[in-house]
């Protein structure tokens, strides 16, 4: 029985192209919330320190419906752009905001890239697990440094979610355990008119979230279990 670990980018919307708007938190947020209650889903919300800043009560319903709070970094900026000492400060400044709300000991860069020297930052912070790899980038087969974190991929783009169902099911269920999934909040707002890359406003809004419907569906007619990234961490058990 393969796990399938449902995670949420809470972040500005589609950085870096509409990052000054936050209608995904605003709008997006609270379908998704509802979504994960009706198929009593756990997800894990890797959250920037500036939606924490603006919008407390979205991350206390968060919390409130049992997620997981992971660390998205402060203001969603590429790490890799970064030196060491303002990607330290974006690390222990996050990590202290969101700690306000809950235990914290999961991190996820911005864009899924994160420099390997870096990862010694996050064991300085305590954090115990990082899904800043993805299995599709080249990134990932780089050389990793030695680390007391539980490094877990995310085992594909968000945006494969949103295809019709023929093209994404097979792909889908060709992932390896565990399958870590990722969404934004600001999928489920209609993009579509916007002037973004094609594969970030294609089928937003209501179709986005049907589509999340089905995939969770899917995965649950083949029992599959659904998880938060702390169950991944050895010896962890699901409560």
């Amino acid at each position: 029985m393969s796990r399938v670990c449902i995670t949420v980018d809470f972040e500005p919307d589609c950085p870096p192209y509409l990052s000054a708007t936050f209608r995904g938190i605003e709008q997006g947020a609270p379908a998704l919330l509802a979504l994960f209650a009706e198929r009593s889903i756990r997800a894990t919300y890797f959250t920037t320190g500036e939606v924490a800043e603006r919008y407390p009560e979205a991350i206390r319903a968060v919390v409130r419906d049992g997620h997981e709070l992971g660390c998205h970094g402060v203001s969603h900026t590429a790490f890799d752009t970064l030196p060491e000492a303002e990607a330290q400060r974006e690390i222990i400044d996050s990590a202290r905001l969101l700690r306000t709300f809950a235990p914290v000991g999961s991190f996820r860069a911005p864009y899924l890239r994160f420099p390997e020297p870096y990862v010694r930052l996050l064991e300085d912070a305590d954090f115990t697990l990082d899904s800043s790899l993805a299995k599709y980038k080249w990134s990932y087969l780089a050389r990793r440094v030695p680390t007391t974190l539980t490094r877990v991929p995310a085992s594909m783009t968000s945006s494969v979610l949103r295809l019709p169902a023929v093209l994404r099911n097979p792909v889908l269920l060709s992932l390896a355990d565990p399958v870590v999934l990722f969404v934004h909040p600001w999928e489920f707002v209609d993009l579509t008119r916007e002037d973004l890359r094609y594969d970030c406003r294609f089928r937003t809004g209501e179709v986005a979230l049907r589509c999340l419907r089905e995939v969770i569906e899917l995965f649950q007619r083949r029992g599959a279990r659904f998880v938060t990234m702390r169950e991944l961490l050895p010896g962890a058990s699901a409560a």
